[in-house]
């Protein structure tokens, strides 16, 4: 064989190692399908809602309400599924939970009554939107983390999350893509519901697929319960995780709560665009952001994996200045876009790192214990942003949650700096031991 040759077959090697790594498993290709369709249904709804809602009459202060009461209803689905998946099992959740949103988006397609568009979206959690960050899955996150993480050895496991991460960036484009059903954003009434139709049929179908892809992984049973053993359970082997946790995700659930839900509707006011430019705006910045998450891993290993993450959080925090104070819709966009790549390195490493610290038959309930606080601050603070918004100023929330943002960054810094995770300390023996005496 030529060298030429082998270089040919060494380059083929390295793209199929690229694209289906040694560690990759049919359960793990399974979620990865799941995430993306999911995120794709989620993307689109959290463009579309909040200016279907608008168009529907709802004020500022109304919408905020809306979110409320969408994120108090994920959060107790959220605690549920994330205390008890550990015993009960995850997949049950991954299938289930998929199709929640898809008779909620259902729902919203069929009528514009307000009360069955509250309730509708508190069971599908259902719009509550997040930017181009939208691509996450909703409440059943904790258990799908926690089977992921389980699939993987510990040193693959920062790949592991930036692929997932990368899949919802991937979806996400598409839900981006597909907000251009919605031919029109300044109809009202029953044209806005007949307008609107498209993507929430959109949203109910990939929704759909999400669930029934789920259906197809390999769960191990579950020991059976002991006599007096409830379901759900408190991580106690990984409470000084949580606690540390709830102290972090306090200020970033608040700051994310105050930005995240109406940025839609910000570039709505702000600029007069409508669904489908924020959707192409959004397909954009996941499209281009999708190699931030592939890159998380190998920062982590080159700067350490709790100091890229404090950096990256900071950053994001910096970046909503400019975008508040950006004269046009373009480069409000542009700066979004480099706000959103930090976002995309940053978010996998977290999960990973929580994950990784937690007791492997804890891990379900940690990530959702640990991200109770974050969720009930993320419900509330919006009340704040509805109000500011009609009574004071469309840029005024968004620079709190700029404070908050880097609050939450030298927090994490000064609480998790002694304790890098097992592939850390793995190469580095003298480090100090995960858990403090």
């Amino acid at each position: 064989m030529s060298l030429r040759e082998k270089g040919v077959r060494h380059s083929f090697a390295r793209l199929a190692s690229s694209v289906r790594p040694a560690w990759s498993s049919r359960n793990f290709e399974l979620i990865f399908v799941a995430r993306t369709a999911m995120s794709c249904g989620r993307a689109l709804a959290g463009v579309v809602t909040p200016i279907y809602l608008a168009l529907e009459g709802f004020s500022a202060f109304e919408i905020s309400v809306y979110v409320v009461v969408v994120s108090l209803a994920s959060a107790a689905m959220s605690t549920l599924i994330g205390s008890s998946a550990d015993r009960l099992g995850r997949k049950p959740f991954m299938v289930a939970l998929p199709l929640l949103s898809t008779a909620a988006a259902v729902a919203f397609g069929l009528t514009s009554t307000h009360l069955v568009l509250f309730v509708a979206g508190a069971v599908g959690s259902f719009g509550r939107g997040a930017g181009a960050g939208a691509g996450a899955v909703g409440p059943y996150q904790p258990a799908e983390s926690a089977f992921a993480a389980d699939s993987v050895p510990a040193q693959h496991r920062n790949s592991m999350f930036g692929r997932l991460a990368f899949a919802s960036s991937a979806g996400a484009t598409i839900g981006g893509l597909l907000a251009l059903l919605v031919t029109s954003s300044h109809v009202r009434g029953p044209a806005a519901t007949a307008t609107f139709r498209a993507s929430f049929i959109a949203i109910a179908l990939v929704s759909a697929a999400a669930g029934l892809v789920a259906v197809g992984l390999s769960e191990q049973p579950r020991a059976p319960r002991k006599q007096g053993q409830r379901s759900l359970h408190w991580p106690l082997r990984s409470s000084w995780l949580v606690y540390r946790l709830w102290v972090t995700n306090s200020f970033n659930g608040a700051a994310v709560g105050m930005l995240g839900p109406f940025l839609t509707y910000w570039f709505f006011r702000r600029y007069g665009i409508g669904a489908a430019e924020v959707g192409v705006l959004y397909a954009v910045v996941n499209a281009v952001t999708m190699a931030a998450s592939l890159s998380a891993s190998g920062l982590a290993r080159r700067f350490g994996l709790v100091r890229t993450s404090a950096v990256m959080r900071a950053a994001q925090g910096l970046l909503v200045v400019p975008m508040v104070l950006a004269p046009n819709f373009e480069l409000a966009g542009a700066v979004y876009l480099v706000r959103m790549v930090t976002q995309r390195i940053s978010l996998p490493l977290r999960q990973s790192y929580t994950l990784g610290l937690a007791e492997p038959d804890e891990r379900a309930a940690v990530a959702a214990i640990s991200n109770l606080p974050s969720q009930l601050a993320m419900a509330s603070s919006p009340l704040l942003t509805g109000y500011l918004f009609d009574e004071v100023s469309l840029s005024l929330p968004f620079e709190i949650s700029s404070v908050l943002q880097l609050l939450n960054a030298g927090l994490w810094w000064r609480l998790f700096r002694d304790h890098p995770p097992e592939e850390e300390r793995t190469a580095k023996p003298g480090n100090s031991l995960t858990q403090p005496s």
